[in-house]
C-alpha cells in the first residue's frame, strides 16, 4: 500500500524510524522516572508533543514524544465556549487547525483582543467542544512536514491525561504532564477562567497533590499566585522576551516585554526582572521553578555585524541563528538554585536554522552544553535529540549513572 495515502501507516513508520535512529546513536534510550524534584537526571519535556515530526498538541504527537523518551509532555490549555480545556497553542485556532478551510465555520472569523493585541482568526471560546472535535490539527511551521495535516483531532486535557496514564503503565516509568495556562487574564475576561477548571481535572485524575507528576506553568504571575493558594502541585514561572539583538542582548517589545497581568495592574518592569536575584527570591514565594527562554541562560551573538545588523556568516544566503555564536553563560541557573527553584528552559529545536554556528549539524551539542549549565530539564520539539544529548552528557559527566543508562532503568 502507498504510505503517502495511509497516514496511520506513515505515522507508525515515523515512530519506528526515529526510534531506531536514536537507538543506533546511543545503544539504548534511558528510561527516566520523571518525578518533579531538584535532583536526578534532567527532565526531557515534549514541547507541544513532538512538533518536529507531527502537528502540535495531538494525542499522536504526545504518544510519539513518549515513545522517544520524554518524561513529561506539554499541553497548552485554552477553553472552549462550553468551558472545556483543550490542548492548543493559542486561543486563536487559525494557525494550528484546518478551521479556515471549513465553510460551515466561515462566519466565526473575527477580530479579538488578546493581551492588548488585535488578532484576526477563529477563537476557541466561540466553539463548543463538539464543534472543536470536527476540526483537525495542522503543522503551523512552513518548513516542517505537512504530510499529517488534517489527520488528527484536537484533544481535551482529560484525554491527554488518560493517554499519559496509559503510557505510564505500558512503559513502566512515570510520565507526567506540564500544562500551560494560556493567556489567563484573557480567559478571565471571557468568564472562562482556567485555574479551577485545571485543578478540577487534576483532582479527577488523582493528581492534585504535591508530588504528582505535574508541573503547571504560566507567563503571568497573578494566576500562579492564585494557584499556589489552592494547590501544592509544582508551579513554574515562565520568562519571555521579544527577541535577540545582534549583540546577544534580549529585546523587550510589547506584548512580550512583561507578564500581561503586570500590564493590567500597572506594575512596572520587564520579564528580565524575574531572573534577577531579587526577582527569583520573589518567584520562590509562589512557584517551584522558572521556565526561561533559553537565551536568558546562554545567549548568542551575530558572528558578523554591520551597522548593528546581523549578516550571513555561514554563506547559506539566509540570516538566522546559524549565523550566531555562543556567548558565556549567565548566573541565572545558580541564582535560581540558590532560591530552591528548578530551571526548565525552552525551546530547543534541531533544524540548522535554529542552531548556533558551534552546533550546526549536531543538535545534541546544544543539549549537552545546557545540561552542563545545570538545568533541571528542558523543552524540546525533537525529543529524540534531547534524550540523546542527555545520555551523552551523563555518560561523560556522571559516572554513577553509567550502569543505569546502559540498563535503561535510571530513577530520580
Amino acid at each position: 500500500m502507498n504510505q503517502t495515502k495511509n497516514p496511520a501507516r506513515r505515522h507508525g513508520a515515523r515512530i519506528a524510524g526515529i526510534t531506531l535512529a536514536a537507538l543506533a546513536a546511543l545503544g539504548s534510550v534511558p528510561a527516566q522516572a520523571g518525578l518533579p524534584q531538584l535532583s536526578g537526571p534532567p527532565l526531557v519535556i515534549g514541547h507541544r508533543g513532538a512538533p518536529g515530526h507531527l502537528p502540535d498538541h495531538t494525542l499522536e504527537g504526545y504518544a510519539l514524544a513518549i515513545e522517544l523518551g520524554a518524561d513529561f509532555v506539554e499541553p497548552d490549555l485554552v477553553a472552549t465556549k462550553d468551558g472545556v480545556l483543550i490542548a492548543r497553542h493559542e486561543p486563536n485556532l487559525i494557525a494550528t487547525t484546518n478551521v479556515s478551510s471549513m465553510p460551515k465555520f466561515a462566519s466565526r472569523k473575527r477580530v479579538a483582543i488578546v493581551d492588548g493585541v488585535a488578532e484576526e482568526g477563529f477563537f476557541a471560546s466561540d466553539f463548543t467542544l463538539a464543534e472543536i472535535k470536527e476540526l483537525r490539527a495542522v503543522q503551523p511551521m512552513a518548513q516542517r512536514d505537512h504530510g499529517f495535516d488534517g489527520q488528527y483531532k484536537i484533544p481535551t486535557l482529560r484525554e491527554v491525561i488518560a493517554l499519559v496514564k496509559r503510557k505510564t503503565l505500558e512503559k513502566g516509568r512515570t510520565i507526567g504532564i506540564y500544562p500551560e495556562t494560556k493567556h489567563p487574564t484573557y480567559h478571565k475576561s471571557l468568564n472562562l477562567p482556567l485555574e479551577d477548571r485545571l485543578l478540577d481535572e487534576l483532582t479527577l485524575a488523582g493528581w492534585n497533590y504535591r508530588n504528582a507528576p505535574v508541573f503547571i506553568q504560566s507567563f503571568e504571575t497573578a494566576n500562579l499566585r492564585e494557584l499556589r493558594a489552592k494547590t501544592r502541585v509544582h508551579l513554574v514561572q515562565l520568562v519571555d522576551a521579544d527577541g535577540l539583538n545582534a549583540d546577544g542582548s534580549l529585546s523587550f517589545v510589547p506584548p512580550y516585554d512583561k507578564p500581561y497581568d503586570w500590564v493590567v495592574s500597572g506594575r512596572q518592569g520587564l520579564f528580565s526582572d524575574l531572573v534577577t536575584p531579587a526577582g527569583l527570591a520573589e518567584v520562590a514565594t509562589y512557584a517551584d521553578g522558572i521556565g526561561p527562554w533559553k537565551y536568558y541562560l546562554q545567549s548568542t551573538a551575530c558572528k558578523v555585524i554591520v551597522n548593528g545588523t546581523c549578516q550571513d556568516a555561514n554563506g547559506d544566503g539566509a540570516v538566522n541563528e546559524a549565523d550566531r555564536t555562543v556567548l558565556p553563560a549567565t548566573a541565572v541557573v545558580a541564582n535560581a538554585h540558590a532560591n530552591g527553584l528548578v530551571v526548565h528552559p525552552y525551546t530547543f529545536r534541531s533544524e540548522d536554522s535554529r542552531l548556533p554556528l558551534e552546533d550546526l549539524g549536531a543538535p545534541t551539542n546544544e543539549y549537552q552544553r545546557f545540561f552542563a549549565l545545570g538545568v533541571d530539564g528542558l523543552f524540546s520539539d525533537f525529543t529524540e535529540s534531547a534524550v540523546a544529548g542527555r545520555s551523552m552528557f551523563l555518560l561523560k559527566n556522571a559516572p554513577n549513572y553509567r550502569n543505569c543508562l546502559v540498563k535503561g532503568n535510571c530513577k530520580h
